[in-house]
């Protein structure tokens, strides 16, 4: 499919990965912030709607047409969709479990929160047991992420947004594939008694904040030329 030379010329290097997105609605409203924002491209793991759609196609009012986008990946051809140097972070809503990452408390070591997280250690923890088992690992397989503030700087480099769905949250595939590309989880912060932001507004809000942020890192970059 061919692309407008506008929407080409005005994307960045930021992609967006789709994890568990099971409402249409949500995607299509994603898809269209994906394309708003200027996104390169926009990838669907299996477990995600079609894009295809009919309730995505009109969430999307006509984003399917200005960003391109993967349908139906598994998770080990996802990094051969992405620049070589892209950082893989993930969204996260669970301010407790910034609070345990960054607190010196021993008790707090370990410690994960996350409710979608929780949710798929539920769906997991039977066939896991019995492996667990057998290869004598330890409870702690979860990949442990720094977390960071969405506000501060991450798109020092190509960089990937994975976004779970409401559901069934992030799956422990996008966790590793951030842990070895060096990545994080974005915290966006919630006041206490909101249980979580809907998917599409938090795509929103990290894409446009990537997008601010790699502005300010053009504009820093022509500044500094300028007086060469």
């Amino acid at each position: 499919m061919a692309y407008p030379e506008t929407q080409l010329h005005h994307s960045l290097p930021l992609f967006l990965i789709c994890d568990n997105l099971r409402d249409p609605g949500n995607l299509g409203t994603i898809l269209r912030s994906a394309a708003g924002a200027g996104c390169s491209k926009v990838l669907l793991t299996k477990g995600c709607v079609d894009a295809w759609e009919p309730k995505v196609l009109r969430a999307g009012m006509g984003a399917h047409f200005q960003v391109p986008i993967i349908n139906n990946l598994d998770w080990d051809a996802v990094p051969n969709y992405l620049p070589t140097d892209t950082r893989v972070y993930v969204a996260d809503n669970c301010g407790l479990y910034a609070q345990a990452q960054t607190s010196n408390k021993a008790s707090d070591h370990g410690w994960v929160c996350d409710r979608q997280l929780s949710k798929f250690h539920k769906y997991e923890e039977e066939e896991e047991e019995e492996e667990a088992l057998e290869t004598g690992a330890s409870k702690g397989w979860l990949p442990e992420l720094e977390v960071q503030s969405y506000d501060l700087d991450w798109t020092e480099a190509p960089v990937a947004v994975v976004l779970g769905g409401e559901t069934h949250g992030v799956s422990l595939e996008s966790l590793q594939l951030a842990e070895s590309t060096g990545g994080k989880r974005l915290l966006i912060p919630v006041v206490p008694g909101v249980d979580s932001l809907n998917s599409a507004m938090a795509a929103s809000i990290l894409l446009f904040e990537g997008k601010r942020q790699l502005r300010l890192r053009a504009e820093r970059l022509s500044t500094v030329r300028s007086y060469h």
